[in-house]
């Protein structure tokens, strides 16, 4: 059977530092989020799951067909796209995760990754998704980072913890899985390590994610 991973884009925090919801960043005359969704739309994948929680009423104001897309999957670059809003963010991004993988149907590979991580080149996110592995992790000279791809016997578990318990984190999560069962794939790029919170770190990641 044919595999068709599942893209989830988490920009569900509050981005106090940066002011402003990261996701609607002014890129290349486009909002960050819908160059992070084109950079999706030039691999294999065909299904995105966007995670939305503070501020998504911004999104809604700045992009009019996220607000649709909650309720009908909207195409968009030849992708379905759907947007999942946390009505419970505080917990922090865990818990939108967990609000998104509980509208998945089916048992397919996901792959995790939060807004502010830029993509890497899209040759590369390819091999990422399609690498088997229980769990499938990029790494840049010994770090990993980011897009993170998750099997189905992995994922579906951490729609049942509870999002307040320290435990309730990705990295943990993975920490705590057999090394045998997670794969480490090598890429060329650091950007898969960057996180953006305040408008420095935007001007440079942006400029470094340019240059990818």
């Amino acid at each position: 059977m044919e595999n068709n991973p599942v893209f989830v884009l988490l920009a569900g925090g509050k981005s106090e530092r940066m002011g402003m919801p990261k996701g609607l960043l002014p890129f290349k005359e486009t909002f960050w989020i819908l160059e992070q969704l084109r950079r999706i739309s030039l691999t294999s994948i065909k299904t995105v799951y966007i995670g939305l929680g503070f501020q998504h009423q911004d999104y809604f104001e700045a992009i009019d067909w996220f607000e649709a897309a909650v309720k009908k999957p909207f195409l968009f670059l030849g992708m379905k796209v759907i947007v999942v809003i946390n009505e419970t963010p505080s917990p922090g991004p865990f818990s939108t995760l967990q609000k998104v993988i509980r509208h998945i149907p089916g048992f397919p590979d996901i792959l995790v990754h939060p807004i502010d991580t830029p993509l890497l080149n899209w040759e590369e996110l390819q091999q990422i998704t399609d690498q088997e592995g229980l769990i499938v992790l990029p790494n840049y000279e010994g770090k990993n980072g980011h897009p993170v791809k998750l099997k189905y016997a992995f994922w579906e578990k951490l729609k049942f913890l509870d999002a307040a318990d320290k435990q309730s984190r990705l990295d943990v999560q993975i920490k705590q899985t057999d090394a045998a069962e997670i794969v480490s794939l090598p890429v060329s790029t650091e950007v898969i390590l960057l996180n953006f919170n305040t408008p420095a770190e935007w001007e440079s990641g942006a400029q470094m994610s340019q240059k990818k």
